[in-house]
């Protein structure tokens, strides 16, 4: 049995707004130090994006995140930013 089951994986997603669909994908395994560098690098290149999002999600896999974060990968993401307030 490998010595990280069972722990929290890190994954680093980015979202296009206005292309409506998930830019980049990073999985950093167990490595909580080096997804939150590659997140705080990722912040700074698009700061002044106001359509870009960007987030670092714990999660036991890929799968999960896919499930919690569906509107991310279905594009559906880029239309509830907009309904916020209605």
């Amino acid at each position: 049995m490998d010595k990280h089951s069972g722990s929290i994986k890190h994954f680093l997603l980015v979202f296009d707004h206005q292309k409506g669909e998930l830019i980049h994908e990073e999985s950093f395994g167990t490595h909580g130090q080096r997804a939150l560098d590659a997140y705080q690098l990722m912040e700074m290149e698009h700061r002044h994006d106001l359509h870009i999002d960007i987030v670092l999600i714990g999660s036991d896999s890929l799968e999960t995140v896919r499930l919690t974060h569906a509107n991310y990968y279905t594009g559906e993401a880029a239309v509830s930013k907009y309904l916020v307030g209605l």
